[in-house]
């Protein structure tokens, strides 16, 4: 399919069209929730409440016998909160850890879950036909319908993250001060992880159970990696989250057999991945950059400040030195020679024969400087 086409299939085409906008909801919702989940390191909440919430799910359509989205998102809410309150009351009043709680709340409602789903397709009627979709999502069942339950659900999460953005950036950051202040501590934490839980179980038609916590973690840990500030990072991994819903709804509709919610979950790792290695300041190519200008940098003091000690020791300061010399000053670092041709293209060195060189008045200047800036950190970190 040519990308012309495809690009007026998006707009224009229905079926693709609908799944790109709920795709691109649920990631961006995901997105700046779940940001807040990396930042308080529970990135694993998203896998335990998505697995919680296909109980919820089933004994929603076991109850109502309808399948309506609304419905069956109203019941994995409730799975995923009551999840949520278990886990806060198992931490609070044993001593197990997070890592071990949220496994075994994990195992118990998802192994729940499967049991009512189970139970559910030996039932005689075919009413409960596609509810195993929300093991692995089918983004290609969603309706206009579902993308307005999906946006509107969505859009009162992210009104309430907003309203209370202040409470939650202090409990984030810093909970005891938080409670110092008067801040109800728990009930924020209540707040903030129901609204993670919410982020979640949108997305499970469309993502499912298994893939959804990528969805929550993983725009959240690329954004993470550009910036510094909470607001930044939050409206970049909604935009990440978003994109890789579009990306994913229209790579999967060029070829034949793409499901929606993978792809979705590969065009969010490629993020990751892009910003890992790209990203100013954290990236790893840029740090190795940076680290090779910051060695350069020190051997070429290294060089300058040898230089001067040697001059130091005759009557002029102009005495040019061998390269030898400067070798064996330089422990075995490597590099010397090149690193005088760098310091005399900058004119703080001069060559005086083939193999001596010696400070130009730039080069004493500049290597008093260093001296004087070394025996000042030194003092100040003696102090």
């Amino acid at each position: 399919m040519e990308w012309g086409t495809l690009l007026y299939d998006l707009f224009f085409d229905y079926t693709l069209r609908t799944v790109a906008l709920g795709a691109a909801a649920i990631g961006l919702v995901s997105g700046a929730l779940g940001a807040f989940a990396v930042l308080r390191k529970q990135s694993l909440l998203g896998d335990a409440m998505s697995h919680a919430a296909l109980p919820g799910v089933v004994l929603a359509f076991l109850l109502t016998r309808n399948k309506a989205s609304l419905i069956l998102i109203i019941g994995a809410i409730i799975a995923g909160w009551l999840a949520t309150l278990v886990m806060m009351s198992i931490i609070k009043n044993t001593r197990l850890k997070q890592d071990t709680v949220l496994g075994l709340v994990l195992s118990v409602f998802f192994g729940f879950g499967m049991m009512l789903l189970t139970y559910t397709q030996r039932l005689p009627d075919a009413r409960q036909s596609g509810l195993n979709t929300f093991l692995f999502g089918q983004a290609a069942t969603i309706l206009q319908r579902d993308v307005i339950t999906i946006a509107v659900i969505g859009g009162l999460a992210l009104a309430v993250l907003f309203l209370f953005w202040k409470e939650f950036k202090l409990l984030t950051f810093d909970v005891d001060f938080a409670a110092t202040l008067g801040f109800p501590v728990r009930l924020l934490d209540v707040m903030l992880t129901t609204l993670l839980v919410i982020a979640i179980v949108v997305g499970l038609q469309a993502v499912g159970v298994v893939l959804m916590s990528a969805l929550v973690v993983a725009p959240a840990a690329a954004a993470r990696q550009w910036t510094d500030r909470l607001s930044l990072m939050v409206l970049l991994a909604a935009l990440f989250g978003a994109a890789s819903g579009v990306g994913g709804a229209v790579i999967s509709a060029t070829g034949a057999g793409l499901s929606t919610g993978p792809v979705v979950v590969l065009c969010v790792s490629t993020i990751v991945l892009v910003s890992l290695f790209l990203a100013p300041n954290r990236g790893i190519l840029w740090r190795y950059f940076r680290q090779q200008r910051n060695r350069r940098r020190l051997r070429l003091e290294t060089v300058l400040s040898n230089l001067y000690r040697l001059a130091a020791q005759h009557d002029s300061l102009a005495h040019g030195h061998p390269l030898a010399t400067l070798r064996a000053m330089d422990f075995g670092q490597g590099g010397v020679e090149r690193s005088l041709q760098e310091l005399a293209a900058r004119g703080w060195v001069q060559r005086q024969t083939d193999d001596t060189w010696a400070l130009t008045s730039a080069g004493l200047i500049k290597a008093r400087q260093l001296l004087e800036q070394t025996q000042y950190e030194v003092q100040e970190v003696s102090a």
